[in-house]
């Protein structure tokens, strides 16, 4: 690990004043960047201890919620509000990392996180175009079975890791960034760029800006809704595959849909083929099934990943009949 300097800042002036330095990094809980620090990944110059930063999570007229950038994964997830009203999040957050990481883990930083790709992160060995650019894409043809179905490129096929994400895409979620310009408002679900010819640049953020809160807007049919992560072991694994569903049905008919896709791209990926062709039409298993596929039919899966097609219709469709309560 490189030699670095160490600063921690009470207000968000503070932060996007030190964010827009070369070689400066927010840093929140560090369970991510800390890691790819001892791996030879990163090399910051300054760390910028940003936890002081807002850790409230509040209600906001007609049920929505907004979270503070440092609020904890755990206190998140255990809030009375998150487990009431999006229960949807709060499953995703306990499906990921250990209950120690969740404890440290902070909501922007989760945003935040680089993807788990081994060759992303062996920087003595292999090729990454995310990690140096211009070098190569080692995961193309090596061992690509967590490595993404859609969205990738020739340049980079890593998926996004984050649970959380997959739950606040299909919750409209909304990112509150300030910076040296003024303050602005991004979709979460275009907050992760996707890698085309530039892997290396992974999010909308301009220089200096900082993730300051993240608003959940009203969403009635998240009262019913759940999440679940299909992986190679039972915890401490990343997602294959992985579901958030939102729900509501009249009779035998959907009559309200949002659903997302974690493991298979590499940003948080929200199903809005597969939600169109589902809404207003009988449940069965099949049709989700189908419906999944269409929104997967540009799919480009490489030669060791192609189960996770089948994975995801089949993973939806549990998701959901076991929502619902319908027979498939």
């Amino acid at each position: 690990m490189n030699p670095f300097s160490y600063t921690r800042v009470a207000t968000v002036q503070e932060a996007t004043a030190l964010a827009a330095n070369e070689g400066y990094r927010l840093l929140g809980g560090g369970t991510n960047l800390v890691d790819l620090m001892r791996k030879g990944v990163e090399h910051p110059v300054t760390l910028v201890d940003v936890t002081r930063l807002s850790d409230e999570i509040t209600g906001t007229d007609g049920g929505g919620l907004m979270i503070g950038a440092a609020v904890r994964n755990t206190a998140l997830a255990a809030h009375p509000l998150v487990r009431d009203r999006f229960p949807v999040l709060s499953r995703a957050i306990l499906a990921g990392a250990s209950a120690q990481i969740r404890n440290m883990a902070t909501v922007a930083g989760n945003i935040m996180q680089r993807t788990r790709c081994a060759y992303f992160n062996d920087a003595a060995a292999s090729r990454c175009n995310r990690r140096a650019p211009g070098s190569g894409c080692d995961a193309r043809d090596g061992f690509n079975r967590y490595h993404a179905i859609i969205g990738g490129s020739s340049a980079c096929v890593a998926t996004h890791p984050s649970d959380m994400c997959v739950a606040l895409v299909a919750l409209d979620a909304r990112v509150h960034l300030q910076g040296p310009e003024g303050g602005r408002i991004v979709a979460l679900s275009d907050f992760h760029l996707l890698p085309g010819d530039t892997p290396h640049v992974e999010t909308v953020l301009a220089p200096g800006e900082v993730i300051t809160a993240v608003e959940i807007p009203p969403v009635p049919v998240a009262a019913r809704s759940g999440y679940r992560k299909v992986r190679e072991r039972a915890s401490y694994a990343f997602a294959l595959v992985s579901v958030a569903a939102c729900v509501r049905a009249e009779g035998d008919v959907i009559t309200d849909l949002r659903l997302a896709f974690g493991g298979v791209a590499p940003r948080p990926w929200r199903a809005l083929r597969a939600e169109g062709a589902l809404i207003g039409a009988p449940f069965s298993t099949e049709r989700v099934r189908a419906a999944v596929a269409l929104e997967f039919s540009e799919a480009e899966p490489l030669s060791g990943n192609g189960f996770k097609l089948e994975l995801a219709g089949r993973t939806a469709a549990a998701v959901l009949a076991e929502l619902t309560g319908l027979p498939g």
